[in-house]
């Protein structure tokens, strides 16, 4: 096949030069109009079930909800985790499916088993499954500061500047349907302002006065501002529509609707009770930069392109700000995840163009020559299109990953072409200088051909080193799989190009170039001469130097086990995300000061560009934060001082205030929720059931804890009490005075919690009509007094029910049927396996009671899984590799002498992992699945020599042999390793710039490794196949000139 491809490609040259120039503008289009993402698709897929419940108590929000939500779902095809948190009002669910499995076809079932349990739900609540959106979701977080009065201009009268309820209807009917509207937004949940009900508060004292009962106010109520159809008439051979309006939007029309009739005059809702338009109960609030704002949060769904949608979100935010009302300042754009991508990507670019700089100027060195450079650099730009091509084809974005397994196969992709133009060229120059008459297009396929096996096996052994990545499960398989397709594809399709366009190149360039006399350069001069010298010196001391190799060797792997280990190294996204979490029960408007504060002392620090803040919990949002929670993200600008130093600066001005805080980045805290669920580094989950004692053993854990260095933001999850005030009914009297215990429960809620009667609309705009008592008579002392309608008058709630206050939870956590809480912390300044080591010892020295266990998750959980599995599958690959050695060469001896590069590379490695303070990662571990492949092959491209000077020119196998073909092979081998390592200098530096973290760490290990393999190789693969290759090499010889008898053709090696 490979015969025809070359022959062909010959044959059909003009043809191969044009489609490899249609190619490489396909591939430049294609990658111009790709998607373009910070990360591959990370979104484990996840279904949230929401269910608002009023005013209830997290236990009856547990018992009532959760519980019985938690039983359906669980037992779901693919399910793995179903977690819960049940707080004030409201429950949110959480199942969790296998990687992998559709979330269209997992919403289903669970739309289904939600059907089943709504016979177990009261009657009032409805479960409703969250919006589809994805863990890198929240694409732009938008801050609309409010201007008080004294901000408005001078020219405006102080009237016009907006009301917190005025910003929040224009949030709500003009910003975010505008903002829905575009194509690739999954959600926009704005925080902060007031919303807008019509509120009628009942007056205890005029109802009693009037003999008029709550039950009389809400049946009057809930038919206001309706309008309903009344059918069709024919008159006068015309149709007309009958259609009943009794819509309005004045409160005046709704306070003077009659509710009773006494003495012969009507009794309106004006004299028993208080109408007018109020704030809604609010469970959020935000700021900007110490003073009010909303703060709009925008999702994006799964598979949108960012930047495209970061624009059309920015043009639509332009066109609303021509005709912001009077009372906003221009919007303000808090987070713009589009920054860190357009970073990322931006500097994996550069170091693709400085890596294909590097790869040049290297050729050049040792060719010295303009068109063996051309030739072999036109691999590049070819490759990256067909790759590109491919992707498109695959509907792969453009990613970090993506881009990063290019840079680390940049070098790679002219090594076919440099090993074929060189043996072309020698080829070319041998025939001449022995006048053969053989024609240039059939030494040019003769040479190609000639190489063509020892490439195809180098290629097919780096394509199975690369298979453990496929198999990684969990973030770390949806994190690199991508940068194993890049990789894999880009260097197939270096082959390919290998075996078309280089060698019509080299037919329309080279001959011209073999007429001049071969010279090699100065450095490719010296090179030979001390690599001839290093071989004869070497020879007797052959023994030594393999026992030298082997205790190196020993010691790399060894010193290995002592290095920090961590999951993946810290992304640097240029935004943090502070989250504090005051004492539970602390009322909004206290936590909002602080708050304020905090974004006070914030802009204090030098390199905070802006701040916004959420309180509590938004209407729409997914998550359950109680209102003593409050989420800071911070804008950084670039400066001097390093991410570190600057989290120590913020930390050491939060220190002593009253609540904990930790402090992170948003997609990292993301990455972290994904991993433990919640949004730190290291989760330890306590399981029991009685809510005292998990507080309990929390606490003491704690505690222990605090001794363990490393540690960060040390806290525990805000499962504790919160005053209550409780009406208990007494069934007695309510069966005395002829009340139902429900009919009871019902009318209190009217009261306390509120009921949604009806609904007001103007336009487009929709508001609430509650019925609900004023704060100034919800007391303990005043519900007391509250009259309740009964058969046998209206008797005070105080005669049938005990009002007291008392303590209750304020959430209540659930994993896989069992309550939990967490503590949970971040770990900093310190090797993570030592710290997770100090915490199992902490662990294991706590006594608990029968029935409670403790579970530890997070970061170093998926490090240590992943680690795990990529020793296992390396050992397959490893084997897999072996096969295909002993494949071509039928010999284990051969097998092993190339195998022999892999521990030699490991050398390299761990001192360069030293020297640039690398710690053993994920990502490291692809640099050594990656370094595995690219070392064999200059073990490869040398045996295969080695053999056919025997095979084709008659050598000996003595030391001649070995240094005449080492020197022949030099230059390709070092050619080859130094593009290979020399393209990954520019991931080496400045890594912690955005895009290179994760990249870093896999260019380190392989350019330690290439710099120690190469080097190593150069004396040492010599040596052993000396001492070890001459039965194998001979027997192998042996056989071929018998198929040659036979068939009187051979393939070369």
């Amino acid at each position: 096949m490979f015969n025809w491809i070359v022959t062909t490609s010959l044959n059909n040259r003009l043809m191969v030069l044009a489609l490899g120039l249609l190619l490489m503008i396909g591939g430049i289009w294609t990658s111009w109009h790709a998607p373009v993402d910070v990360f591959p698709d990370l979104n484990k897929p996840t279904v949230t079930v929401m269910t608002e419940a009023g005013g209830m108590a997290p236990q009856e929000v547990e018992q009532l909800i959760s519980f019985p939500l938690e039983t359906a779902l669980n037992g779901m095809p693919g399910v793995t985790r179903i977690r819960s948190i049940s707080g004030i009002g409201l429950s949110i669910v959480y199942a969790e499916f296998e990687w992998g499995s559709d979330l269209y076809r997992n919403r289903q079932l669970v739309a289904e088993r939600i059907g089943l349990a709504r016979e177990r739900l009261p009657r009032d609540v409805n479960p409703i499954m969250g919006p589809v959106s994805s863990i890198m979701g929240e694409i732009m977080l938008i801050a609309l500061p409010l201007r008080s009065p004294e901000q408005t201009p001078s020219a405006a009268p102080l009237a016009a500047s907006l009301t917190p309820m005025q910003a929040r209807e224009y949030v709500d009917f003009v910003m975010r349907p505008r903002l829905l509207a575009i194509p690739g937004v999954s959600q926009v949940i704005p925080i902060g302002g007031e919303v807008r009900t019509l509120r009628v508060s009942p007056d205890s004292r005029k109802m009693a006065q009037f003999g008029v009962s709550l039950s009389q106010i809400e049946q009057a109520v809930r038919g206001f501002s309706t309008n309903a159809g009344g059918g069709f008439v024919d008159l006068n051979q015309r149709e007309y529509l009958i259609r009943l309006t009794a819509r309005t939007t004045q409160p005046e029309d709704l306070a003077g609707i009659a509710i009773g009739w006494r003495d012969g005059r009507p009794i309106t809702l004006a004299q028993v009770a208080t109408v007018g338009f109020f704030a809604g109960v609010k469970r959020g609030d935000a700021g900007y930069a110490g003073d009010s704002a909303i703060v709009i949060s925008v999702q994006k769904q799964p598979q949108a392109n960012s930047l495209r949608l970061t624009s059309d979100l920015e043009a639509a935010l332009a066109e609303l700000a021509q005709s912001l009302p009077l009372g906003f300042s221009k919007p303000k754009v808090l987070f713009r995840q589009a920054d860190f991508i357009q970073a990322a990507i931006s500097n994996v670019m550069h170091a693709l163009r400085d890596g294909a700089v590097m790869v040049a100027i290297i050729l050049f060195a040792f060719l010295l020559s303009t068109r063996t450079t051309l030739i072999s650099l036109t691999a590049i730009p070819l490759s990256l299109a067909v790759t590109a091509l491919i992707f498109r084809a695959l509907d792969q974005s453009i990613n970090v990953m993506t881009l990063g397994g290019l840079a680390i196969a940049i070098g790679e992709l002219v090594d076919d072409a440099v090993v074929d133009v060189e043996n072309i060229l020698r080829r070319l120059r041998q025939a001449r200088s022995d006048g053969s008459k053989t024609s240039i297009i059939e030494i040019v396929r003769q040479s190609s051909l000639e190489v063509r096996s020892g490439i195809i096996y180098a290629t097919a052994i780096v394509i199975l080193v690369f298979m453990p990545l496929f198999a990684l499960p969990g973030i770390e398989g949806r994190l690199f799989t991508p940068l194993g397709i890049a990789y894999i594809v880009s260097i197939l399709a270096s082959m390919l190009v290998s075996m078309t366009v280089t060698p019509v190149m080299s037919y329309y360039l080279l001959p011209a170039l073999s007429v001049k006399q071969h010279v090699d350069s100065a450095m490719v001069a010296a090179l030979k001469r001390m690599n001839t010298r290093l071989i004869v010196w070497a020879l007797p001391y052959t023994n030594q130097l393999f026992l030298l190799a082997l205790l190196t060797v020993t010691i790399a792997s060894i010193s290995l086990a002592f290095f920090p280990r961590s999951f993946l190294p810290a992304f640097n996204e240029g935004t943090f995300v502070l989250s504090l979490n005051m004492q539970p029960g602390t009322s909004l408007r206290e936590s909002n000061q602080m708050g304020s504060m905090v974004e006070q002392i914030l802009m204090d620090v030098p390199e905070v560009r802006q701040v916004g803040r959420r309180t509590g919990r938004a209407e729409l949002d997914e998550h359950a934060e109680g209102v003593h929670v409050s989420e800071i993200d911070i804008d950084i600008t670039p400066s001097e001082r390093s991410r570190t130093m600057i989290l120590a600066d913020i930390r050491s001005r939060l220190i002593g205030l009253p609540f904990q805080f930790t402090i992170g980045q948003p997609i990292s805290h993301r990455l972290d929720h994904l991993l433990s669920g919640v949004r730190a580094q290291i989760a330890i989950k306590v399981y029991g059931d009685d809510l005292e004692s998990l507080r309990a053993i929390s606490e003491q854990l704690r505690s222990a804890l605090t001794g363990v260095s490393g540690l960060t933001d040390l806290s525990v999850e805000k499962q504790t009490l919160i005053p209550q005030i409780q009406v208990r009914l007494d069934y007695q009297r309510l069966a005395q005075v002829g009340l139902s215990p429900g009919e009871a429960i019902r009318a209190l809620k009217s009261m306390t919690d509120g009921a949604h009667v009806a609904q007001v609309i103007d336009g487009n705009r929709r508001f609430d009509v509650v019925l609900r008592l004023p704060d100034s008579e919800r007391t303990a002392v005043d519900l007391a007094q509250v009259f309740i309608d009964t058969s046998v008058g209206r008797i005070p709630l105080g005669s049938f029910a005990s009002i007291e206050e008392s303590d209750g939870p304020n959430q209540i956590g659930r994993e896989n049927s069992r309550r939990r809480m967490i503590v949970f912390a971040n770990s900093e300044g310190r090797n993570m396996a030592d710290v997770i080591n100090d915490i199992r010892n902490v662990m294991k020295a706590q006594i608990l009671p029968r029935g409670y266990h403790l579970s530890l998750e997070g970061q170093f959980q998926a490090q240590e899984e992943a680690t795990e599995w990529i020793s296992l599958l390396s050992v397959c690959s490893l084997t897999m590799i072996f096969v295909v050695l002993y494949s071509r060469y039928r010999s284990t001896t051969l097998a092993l002498i190339i195998m022999s590069n892999i521990p030699l590379a490991l050398v390299g490695s761990v001192i360069a992992m030293a020297i640039a303070n690398v710690e053993l990662s994920v990502a490291s571990m692809v640099g050594f699945i990656t370094l595995a492949g690219i070392s064999t092959r200059n073990g490869i491209l040398k045996i295969s020599h080695y053999i056919n000077l025997c095979r084709f020119e008659g050598e000996q196998f003595n030391r001649s042999l070995i240094i005449r073909g080492s020197l022949e092979r030099l230059t390709p081998v070092l050619m080859t390793a130094c593009v290979a390592a020399f393209a990954l200098t520019p991931l080496l530096f400045a890594s912690d710039a955005p895009g290179k973290e994760i990249l870093h760490p896999v260019a380190v290990v392989i350019f330690g490794g290439l710099i120690s393999s190469t080097i190593l190789d150069t004396l040492l693969t010599p040596l052993l196949y000396l001492r070890f290759g001459e039965a194998a090499t001979r027997q192998l010889v042996s056989h071929d000139n018998d198929e040659r008898s036979k068939s009187n053709h051979v393939d070369p090696i």
